[in-house]
């Protein structure tokens, strides 16, 4: 019984790679990523505003194609969530970032090699992102649980 609560019951140290115990200088080091600068991981805040500016341009496409009384269609949701998927899912792909990360300097890169995030991955972490509840719960590092569960980690591009 004690290996079946100990894991979580241990605390968040227990959830750490093997060999990896006591505290890092800064988020991402055991990621090789630097500190500072240009491949360092960005602040909730600039994930933040990435998501609002794609939300709302995504949401204004939206409106244009609902058409007469756009706020009162029961359609303007819907139609705002699939635009931001598909945005999501077809930018990260070719670009590594959607236009709210390239606004806010930041993209999405793999952390388990200098690759492209790719199709699958791209696809995986914007699903996660739908039920938002990965996003809001972080790592040591500060990533989400959708970066986590992809391999991927956003960065700052500049």
């Amino acid at each position: 019984m004690a290996r079946m609560t100990g894991s979580w019951l241990s605390g968040p140290s227990a959830a750490l790679p093997q060999g990896q115990g006591g505290e890092q200088k800064y988020p991402g080091e055991w990621l090789g990523l630097p500190e500072h600068g240009p491949g360092a991981l960005v602040s909730s805040a600039k994930r933040v505003l990435a998501l609002v500016i794609d939300w709302f341009s995504s949401m204004a496409i939206a409106m244009a194609l609902v058409g007469d009384n756009p706020l009162e269609s029961p359609l303007l949701s819907a139609y705002t969530l699939l635009i931001w998927c598909g945005v999501g899912i077809v930018t990260v792909t070719l670009f590594s970032f959607t236009p709210g990360q390239f606004i806010a300097g930041i993209q999405v890169v793999r952390v388990d090699a200098p690759a492209r995030v790719g199709l699958i991955r791209a696809f995986a972490r914007q699903i996660l992102l739908v039920f938002i509840a990965p996003a809001l719960v972080t790592d040591i590092d500060g990533r989400g649980l959708q970066d986590r569960a992809t391999g991927t980690a956003l960065v700052r591009s500049r």
